[in-house]
């Protein structure tokens, strides 16, 4: 069997399941559950997409590519669902779009399953929109430690971010060179409140992480902090991909 190039839309092999997640507020998530195929996972990522409003969506493609390959190549569990109100080819999830308030409950209900399957050492994985989510509500839970893509820090107040600073969980901030909305620059003054935080400027990077060379950067930034051991990620697959 010929190496197949680990890029694109190639989905490795995982246990993958459908799952719903209910909210506090009577709504019904919709999502998937990515496991390891034949291992326990060693750490899970609660993956919190970009803004429903400018087309974000649990399939948003860096999202979609942590399911499709780091189950098998980091032995990480990854749940990814639709925020309230947000439709994908999973299905719709119950609710109307919530300005990053509402969404609380949907973290929490992410985090609820998480407990309820003793998935171990969960980390946030925010990008744009669900990092504000992250920021706003993610301390209100026991996670092991928060990674946030292209953070535009338009909804969490200053006061929600210093409460990072001490908190003793890590937070991680990639900042890509030509972001949209934060650069590295701004970024370094907006996270001086978390001394403690580590940002990563991405030279060349966009907001939306664009290309191969970037889905391989952040998938490796992500499992640097969350499984180092499994660094460096391969780029060929040398098994089957049934």
């Amino acid at each position: 069997m010929s190496p197949v190039d680990i890029a694109g839309g190639v989905q490795l092999p995982a246990r993958r399941q459908d799952i719903e997640l209910h909210t506090s507020d009577g709504l019904t998530l919709v999502g998937e559950l990515a496991l390891p195929l034949e291992k326990a996972p060693v750490a899970t990522l609660v993956c919190l997409h970009p803004l429903p409003t400018h087309g974000g969506f649990m399939d948003s493609h860096i999202l979609r590519k942590a399911a499709a390959r780091l189950p098998a190549l980091a032995d990480l569990a990854v749940l990814r669902f639709n925020f309230r109100g947000v439709t994908s080819p999973r299905g719709t999830s119950g609710g109307d779009f919530g300005h990053g308030v509402e969404e609380r409950h949907d973290l929490a209900a992410a985090m609820e399953f998480v407990q309820q399957l003793s998935l171990p050492n969960p980390w946030l994985l925010g990008w744009s929109f669900g990092t504000e989510v992250v920021l706003k509500w993610g301390l209100e839970h026991p996670i092991a430690g928060a990674i946030l893509l292209s953070p535009p820090l338009h909804r969490a107040a200053e006061a929600e971010l210093a409460a990072w600073a001490g908190s003793g969980i890590p937070l991680v901030a990639m900042i890509p060179e030509f972001d949209d909305y934060l650069r590295p620059a701004e970024a370094r003054e907006r996270f001086a409140v978390v001394p403690d935080a580590d940002i990563v400027a991405v030279e060349g990077a966009k907001h939306l992480w664009v290309g191969e060379k970037y889905t391989r950067r952040v998938l490796s930034e992500i499992v640097e902090r969350v499984n180092p051991a499994a660094l460096p990620l391969p780029t060929e697959w040398n098994g089957s991909l049934a």
